[in-house]
């Protein structure tokens, strides 16, 4: 059943089909002609129907959001990064993808904020946007979303400044609305309570609700981790068996690769950028179940209350999988909000 929640409360509206394309349609309308001809991939329907999202679907908000993410993707040009402008940041594998997915076949990126290597507030970020790229690049046909495990292993309150926390949460949420499923905090020390006082203004509620802490010693935080992945594919950092850590060398020739990739599709002038199913084909996607919240990213949509919950794709096979992705910049899917809350930080003692 569709229902629209209160605004007040911070959770999104839920909109019958009808509405979401004409609330599509509005924002299109605003952005105007040329747009579609300067950045096609941006006036997708995919790409206008994140940013109705992230803006719990006010479409003068979200067409505001568009026009300053046009105007960054213009004068920043982030999908003509490539890794030879950042393998410096890359050195010690402080982000990076991993080479496996979660169970429901969604990028991972690898964050180790303890791993800082640089003080370059610019060469970070810059780093940060082609790993963004090239998770987007690496989504499977049927997801938008990708999720962070963040290790802080080694990290202490100079690993990462203030400057460049603020500067990735507003990279995150104004330019890559609605790509974060979940970002998993995986072990932080208890000196990090004061930290993250400082860095939840820079988060709205939408992004807030996504950060789930973890903690190896706590059975049910750790649930988390064996109902998202696979435990024999997933790190042994984060609790998983997969014993093979990050090397810079053979990082470096998935990257370049990936740039061959990401040069095919700038060059097509936009055309497998624009790629994306129709808004009725996303609406027939089963609605998730409560127990599955942690399957779904933060999206809206409108799907029959009784059909089947989605099924987790089988990520046994690297390969296979590595030759399902797709490499169309803006297909997406829109699935219904269920989120659970965050798991509180523990307390100091």
């Amino acid at each position: 059943m569709n229902s629209r929640r209160s605004k007040s409360s911070g959770a999104d509206k839920s909109l019958p089909p009808e509405e979401q394309q004409a609330k599509i349609n509005e924002v299109r309308r605003a952005l105007g002609p040329s747009a579609a001809d300067e950045l096609p991939s941006l006036c997708s329907d995919g790409s206008i129907r994140r940013s109705l999202r992230a803006r719990n679907w006010e479409a003068h908000k979200a067409s505001k959001m568009l026009k300053e993410t046009m105007k960054w993707r213009l004068e920043y040009k982030p999908e003509s990064i490539r890794w030879e402008d950042v393998a410096r940041e890359a050195e010690t594998g402080k982000i990076y993808r991993a080479n496996y997915l979660d169970k429901y076949g969604r990028t991972v990126l690898v964050m180790r904020p303890g791993f800082q290597n640089t003080s370059s507030t610019k060469g970070q970020i810059r780093y940060l946007v082609y790993c963004m790229e090239n998770a987007i690049l690496n989504l499977a046909a049927d997801q938008e979303q990708m999720v962070w495990l963040i290790d802080f292993q080694g990290w202490s309150m100079a690993s990462i400044t203030i400057k460049v926390t603020r500067e990735t949460a507003h990279v995150l949420q104004d330019y890559y609305p609605e790509r974060l499923a979940l970002g998993i905090l995986y072990n932080p020390p208890r000196i990090f309570e004061s930290f993250w006082k400082v860095v939840k203004p820079f988060l709205d509620q939408k992004t807030y609700k996504k950060v789930k802490f973890v903690y190896s010693d706590d059975t049910d935080s750790q649930k988390i981790m064996t109902d998202l992945f696979d435990i024999n594919n997933l790190e042994s950092a984060f609790g998983g068996r997969n014993q093979v850590g990050f090397d810079f060398n053979k990082y470096a020739e998935q990257m370049k690769e990936d740039d061959t990739k990401m040069s095919a599709i700038v060059n097509s002038a936009g055309s497998v950028l624009s790629q994306e199913p129709s808004l009725a084909s996303i609406l027939q996607q089963p609605e998730p179940s409560t127990s599955e919240a942690l399957s779904q990213g933060s999206s809206d949509s409108s799907s029959p209350s009784d059909a089947e919950s989605p099924k987790p794709v089988h990520t046994k096979n690297s390969k296979e999988n590595k030759e399902k992705l797709n490499l169309n910049y803006d297909r997406g899917s829109a699935k219904l909000d269920v989120q659970p809350e965050p798991i509180k930080m523990r307390e100091s003692a």
